[in-house]
């Protein structure tokens, strides 16, 4: 895996990203809550043979800024316009997992011009749950940092993924970011629902989630109701919230195939 980390300053807040190179269409990747540019890796080597791939760590997350003050909704989409702009990532189709995905739906529907496609990984417009923030600091209470290895937290969270996304210091591996900082992160989207965003995208969209995911079919269903006709929804078998990681060749087969239609 060959990759080169660009970094983007906006309003003073540090963005880490993953620049595989590659020419084609330009393709960012968004990870979820709490989780890292890293996790990508498998669907990057995938597509850099015919795209620009960037992988994105979003503010608090990884390698970006770690205590940012504003980790709003507003900032993290104003976060990936400057990295397109910076990067020069001309119209560049956004994909994203979970919270990332929210991200590049939101991106989308603020910038048209900006986006040639859309792809959200178990993501959708619904209000989130008004428990969701709480459950997030209770999960990150629970795990027993620090983890004495790489193996202990591979154990423990149940993806490779997950643990190559930690930190090691001098008594352990830590995660690469503030557990006040996620909780923080996710606690706008409870708020209300996305709709009218959701009914601003203009560009063919692409909605995948996992047969055992966050996005039900009344979600989903009125997804589709409400968008245009280059919208399509796949539902993939066996996977879970992480659809790129529990089923990536599912995934890759379908962002493959997502791309190659728009020409």
């Amino acid at each position: 895996m060959t990759w080169i980390e660009r970094t983007v300053t906006r309003d003073g807040v540090r963005l880490s990203c993953r620049d595989w190179g590659g020419s084609g269409t330009p393709v960012v990747l968004l990870h979820g809550l709490a989780g890292h540019a890293g996790e990508w890796d498998a669907a990057a080597e995938h597509l850099r043979g015919d795209h620009r791939v960037v992988a994105l760590d979003q503010r608090g997350h990884g390698e970006s800024e770690r205590r940012p003050a504003d980790v709003s909704r507003a900032a993290c989409v104003a976060d990936v316009v400057e990295v397109c702009e910076r990067l020069g990532l001309e119209r560049p189709v956004l994909v994203g997992q979970s919270l990332g995905g929210h991200t590049a739906m939101l991106t989308a529907a603020a910038h048209p011009a900006l986006v040639r496609g859309l792809v959200l990984v178990d993501a959708g417009a619904a209000a989130g749950d008004p428990d969701t923030p709480r459950e997030i600091g209770e999960w990150l209470d629970s795990w027993p940092l620090p983890f004495p290895s790489p193996a202990a937290a591979r154990e423990f969270l149940g993806s490779e993924a997950w643990a190559a996304g930690l930190e090691e210091r001098a008594d352990g591996w830590y995660p690469r970011f503030e557990r006040s900082v996620m909780v923080e992160t996710i606690s706008e989207n409870p708020t209300r629902d996305w709709w009218p965003e959701w009914r601003r995208v203009e560009c063919p969209a692409l909605l995948v989630i996992g047969e055992k995911g966050f996005v039900g079919p009344e979600e989903s269903d009125r997804m589709l109701e409400l968008a245009g006709p280059d919208m399509a929804a796949v539902c993939v078998p066996g996977a879970a919230h992480d659809v790129h990681l529990d089923r990536p060749d599912a995934l890759h087969a379908l962002l493959s195939g997502f791309l190659a239609g728009l020409g």
